[in-house]
């Protein structure tokens, strides 16, 4: 039996120290359905679906149309098992404990055949005493994991009543109407939601450990932040530790390795806790993304017991204060986020889990969408409420590169029961989740729940999804009563004892506790769905702004590289069978047609179908980034739905589930830069809008030229301006009419761009019609290409413009550093490529379209 023994405290190896040891008992499992006979290998961690699919017992699920034939998973039971030893420097331990990072769902475990747990929430951290049942030797673990469609069944049966749960897939898994993930404290998403499937997990998804101690063990640290100013950072370090002694010990803090702070505490045998004051002198801060560095301070506490060291923590966290101003103003009431005294305008997207199935989710995967982030100049992702409590890496990642989270607590678009158990069971995974996280600085705000409060809308009748008019009086205001129980009593009050001084919000959107659905445009957050959903123009992202907008998007198809990987070639057309099994949006695959049709030429051919779809959705959200930044103060956020995928899919999402950069994330990264120059055409106006984050003035130049499709300036005009620090400032109003001065709106573009000391900072193009009427000349692009240490260098120039230039190529590990740009006529656009292909393929296989290549 393979097995992995960590020796923690080996940085301080200087001292004479007790062992702690940490088993990793993650290898050698087996699993079969539960009645069968047959065990077959298992990776833990994992799912039956993966493991099943390892074991070519059934299709890839994401290919084709898999997923339908594979709902029976969900509707029967599974076991997994594994042998474990324990030798004699584990056992004479005083203290042994196994530890289930996380089972998912309803899991019994059974130790030597005896059962030691009954696990029924996939969102918490299991730790069982086993000293009195391990054995010195060999030991058998088995876990029965009941189907989660059957227990759910029998919960509903008790609740006496269904709940409403619209994006519950329960017709795609053979149980129509009849949904039951309402009852389950298990990731809702896998109950299918409108981008993702219905498959149904069950596993041991996180790692599994024994750990093995004398003496005493850390169980928490949670460093509080009191008091930051320039010179010093007051601190208190809240410990918990668990002890079999009664003795004083020598707890020693270390900040980045240097002694801080040693204090003597007087243990009880037991549970202990104990808050220690410490300073840090000249504290560096941390910053988001785009307004200084992200620093991060490495925090020990080292406990020793007649001068041996015995037991260690540490933590990683940043300094920083985070207020939520909500204040009133004349036209409502604000609502934006304060960091380290400075109003911040948060940029980002919505974030969903990376995969259906989690455990294959790779750090490099995490590093990607956080990576992406940053480089795309966000400085914020809301992880919804869907989903999960995502694991350590993701917040770690959101710490070093400057990332806020909106933590949503995973409650959405759904009612919930308010039974004891149901909410004994919420309040024990809002404990591990708020104690595991608290300590990163990346967090400034939990919110309750996603569109819950909005759905039903229990203040106004005539508001909501039409849930509450399901019901009897009676029923109504029970279901009122448990909303209220469990978003306005208990989260807040965790949030407050196990955080302190953390930021609750009750639900996205809204406008806060007990304010009238509908407030969100003038105070809180909203959710704008009027284009999409509403089948409402582009424009109307300029007409329908918020204090800040917490989710609106619009959707795409993945890039053809993608689709291969899921379709095959009989199926390349958006309304057969697999790309229709691929879209889980009702009306998505004809609402993209319909909007194509009022502003593109049809596209030639299926892959130019696929390009459109992806610039369609990049200047929609474009005019949204640009409705939202200029209105600031008033908007402070714009976080668009959504920036990843757990599954090939068209979907709202700015990067596919292999992270493939859409034309939207292209489009952010532009939109989001800390100083951008952002025209609009409204109502044949153009408004030009010159908006900085920086924290002080720049004197700058607005140039325009206006010129036709071969490059031909007809005027320039060149406007100093002063650029103010952290605002929008409107500095170009006239009718388009004296603009052109006569010429063909469909011929000619105006180029803007914003110069500081004749660095050209911020550009941006300007067309007069739709892309539909645009007289463009058919565009000969000419490139180079050349090796770099990195990859490659591509050089493109074209006589007359090239609009929405992309470039691609077939290697899935391919990334550009710009796409779906405009080639301005005569002038050489470099664009740095990286793969692993040689020179003679890339010259072979790119491929180069521009919009006069789709039609």
């Amino acid at each position: 039996m393979k097995r992995f023994v960590i020796i923690l405290f080996m940085l301080t190896a200087h001292f004479c120290f007790a062992q702690k040891y940490q088993i990793d008992i993650n290898q050698s499992w087996q699993f079969k359905q539960a009645g069968k006979t047959e065990w077959l290998p298992a990776t833990v961690p994992g799912t039956v679906h993966t493991d099943l699919f390892t074991n070519k017992k059934i299709a890839d699920p994401f290919y084709g149309t898999n997923e339908k034939d594979l709902q029976w998973i969900d509707k029967v039971s599974w076991e997994y098992k594994t042998d474990f030893t324990i030798d004699d420097s584990i056992f004479k331990n005083q203290n042994i404990l196994i530890d289930f990072k996380g089972l998912d769902t309803y899991a019994d475990v059974y130790l030597n055949n005896v059962k030691i747990l009954s696990a029924a929430n996939m969102f918490r951290e299991w730790k069982v005493d086993i000293k009195k049942i391990v054995k010195n030797g060999t030991n058998n673990l088995r876990i029965f994991f009941h189907s989660p469609i059957t227990k759910g069944l029998e919960l509903l049966e008790q609740n006496c009543y269904p709940l409403p749960a619209d994006n519950d897939q329960s017709e795609t898994g053979g149980m129509g109407d009849t949904k039951v993930s309402i009852f389950t404290r298990k990731a809702p998403y896998h109950f299918g939601w409108d981008w993702g499937p219905r498959l149904v997990t069950s596993g041991i998804w996180r790692p599994v450990y024994i750990v093995a101690w004398n003496d005493i063990s850390f169980s928490d640290l949670y460093v509080v932040q009191n008091q930051i100013s320039k010179s010093v950072a007051k601190l208190i370090a809240n410990v918990q530790l668990k002890s079999n002694l009664e003795k004083d010990i020598t707890i020693k803090i270390l900040v980045n390795d240097k002694l801080t702070k040693t204090e003597i505490l007087k243990l009880k045998s037991g549970n202990n806790k104990s808050s220690i004051d410490f300073e840090i002198k000249n504290p560096q801060l941390w910053w988001t993304n785009g307004l200084g560095e992200a620093y991060l301070y490495e925090v020990k506490c080292l406990a020793f017991i007649d001068n041996k060291l015995v037991d260690k923590i540490d933590v990683k966290t940043g300094l920083r204060t985070v207020e939520l101003i909500q204040a009133d103003d004349a036209k409502g009431k604000s609502f934006y986020f304060n960091v380290n005294g400075k109003p911040v305008f948060a940029k980002g997207a919505d974030y969903i889990p990376n995969d259906v199935f989690l455990p294959r989710v790779s750090v490099d995967d995490y590093e990607k969408v956080v990576q992406s982030a940053y480089l795309a100049n966000m400085n914020m992702l809301r992880v919804w409420g869907g989903g999960i409590y995502e694991n350590d890496i993701f917040y770690n990642l959101c710490d070093k590169y400057g990332i806020m989270v909106w933590q949503d607590f995973m409650f959405a678009c759904a009612m919930y029961p308010g039974d004891s158990s149901f909410i004994n069971n919420v309040k024990e995974e809002v404990n591990d989740n708020l104690i595991r996280l608290r300590n990163h600085p990346c967090i400034v705000l939990w919110c309750g729940n996603n569109e819950i409060d909005q759905a039903w809308a229990e203040y106004k009748e005539n508001r909501g999804w039409g849930w509450k008019q399901r019901y009897t009086q009676t029923i109504h205001k029970e279901i009122w009563a448990n909303y209220e129980k469990l978003f306005h009593e208990l989260l807040p009050q965790k949030v407050k004892e196990l955080t302190g001084n953390g930021i609750y919000w009750y639900s996205s959107p809204s406008a806060g506790f007990k304010q009238i659905a509908g407030d969100e445009s003038t105070s809180g957050d909203m959710h704008y769905w009027g284009v999409w959903h509403g089948n409402q123009p582009f424009e109307n992202y300029y007409k329908y702004i918020g204090r800040f907008m917490s989710e609106y998007g619009f959707q795409s198809f993945p890039e053809m590289q993608t689709v291969k990987q899921y379709a095959a070639k009989d199926q390349w057309d958006i309304n057969s069978t697999v790309m229709s099994a691929h879209q889980r949006s009702g009306i998505g695959n004809m609402r993209i047609k319909e909007y194509l049709s009022k502003r593109y030429k049809e596209p030639k051919d299926f892959e130019s179908f696929l390009y459109i779809s992806q610039l369609m959705q990049a200047e929609a959200l474009k005019m949204a980034f640009y409705a939202h930044r200029t209105a600031m103060p008033y908007c402070m956020g714009s976080l668009y739905w959504q920036i990843n995928d757990c599954w090939q899919v068209a979907s709202w999402s700015g990067m596919d589930y292999y992270k493939h950069w859409k034309a939207l994330h292209y489009f952010a990264k532009k939109a989001f830069e800390p100083v951008i120059i952002a025209p609009q055409v409204l109502q044949d106006t153009l408004k030009i809008f010159v908006v900085s984050e920086k924290l002080t003035n720049l004197s700058a130049n607005i140039k325009l030229d206006l010129m036709d499709f071969d490059g031909k300036s007809l005027w320039k005009k060149d406007l100093p301006v002063t650029i103010k620090t952290n605002t929008s400032q409107l500095c170009v109003f006239v009718p388009v009419a004296n603009l052109l001065k006569g010429f063909d709106k469909t011929k000619v573009f105006l180029q803007t761009s914003l110069n500081v000391k004749d660095k050209t900072i911020a550009t941006d193009e300007v067309f007069f019609t739709q892309p539909k009427d645009l007289n463009l000349p058919k565009a000969v692009i000419r490139k180079e290409i050349s090796k770099t240490d990195n990859g490659y260098l591509v050089s493109l120039i074209s006589k007359t413009i090239a609009r929405n230039v992309c470039l691609s190529l077939d290697d899935m590990n391919v990334s550009f550093s710009d796409n779906y740009f405009n080639l301005l006529p005569s002038k050489t656009y470099q664009i740095k490529v990286k793969t692993n292909l040689s020179l003679t393929d890339v010259e072979q296989k790119l491929k180069i379209v521009s919009l006069t290549d789709s039609y």
